[in-house]
């Protein structure tokens, strides 16, 4: 099983690099990034577990990264600060942010916090929500994020990328789709099944090389994820 990746930001490279000798302690892998601009960027690309991000940093600050972020992610994000007003920690949550840490903190206190909205975050994820590599599919808010962008997706398309995405390398015949999906109710055409996957595919094509949609000839459809 691979392990969790914590995205450390921030600017003061001691602080980083005892966060680091902490997590990965507890066995989380560990990125540390030291300014604002480089964060999203990498948030974009690579999609952490968690992010621990500092509000006090040159050419972006926490803030602006945050709200940038929740732009097109919902990773857990958690500010630490060392600012400890009441109206910079409201900022921080309105913001999107799951949890606030002010400096000095003490580690162990850290860590915790961060296991404590992994597991919220994973609870979550579990009522709507799959997420691979620059793919995040939302059957709360039927929302459809690829590469970093919100796309549009009728819901059908939405509902049944989402079930294959739930149900990785697991091969469904047109028949299964059509109940699964549309309902058992659903008298026409298994040929529908074929017309949303081609659509699925014009939209997610070329974005990702650690998962694909996956014809199985004489079968059906799988949401296919490469296993290292």
């Amino acid at each position: 099983m691979s392990k969790l990746n914590i995205m450390v930001v921030d600017d003061e490279k001691n602080i980083c690099e005892l966060l680091r000798l902490y997590l990965e302690k507890e066995d989380f892998d560990v990125t540390i990034v030291n300014n604002g601009s480089d964060a999203i960027s990498l948030i974009r690309q690579n999609q952490p577990s968690l992010v621990l991000l500092d509000i006090m940093m040159p050419v972006i600050d926490g803030w602006e990264v945050c709200r940038q972020v929740r732009e097109f992610s919902n990773v857990p994000i958690i500010m630490l600060t060392a600012k400890g007003e009441t109206f910079d920690k409201v900022m921080g949550l309105e913001l999107g942010a799951d949890d606030y840490i002010v400096k000095p903190f003490d580690t162990k206190e850290v860590v915790a916090r961060v296991k404590a909205v992994l597991r919220r975050s994973s609870s979550a994820d579990t009522e709507g929500e799959v997420r691979y590599d620059k793919l995040i599919v939302n059957i709360v808010k039927y929302e459809l994020c690829v590469d970093g962008k919100v796309i549009d997706t009728p819901p059908k398309e939405l509902e049944l990328l989402y079930h294959l995405a739930k149900n990785p390398n697991r091969v469904y015949t047109r028949d299964q789709l059509l109940d699964e999906v549309w309902g058992f109710e659903y008298f026409g055409d298994s040929r529908t099944v074929d017309v949303h996957i081609k659509r699925l595919r014009e939209k997610l094509e070329g974005v990702s090389d650690q998962w694909s949609l996956k014809t199985v000839w004489g079968v059906g459809y799988k949401f296919e994820v490469k296993t290292p």
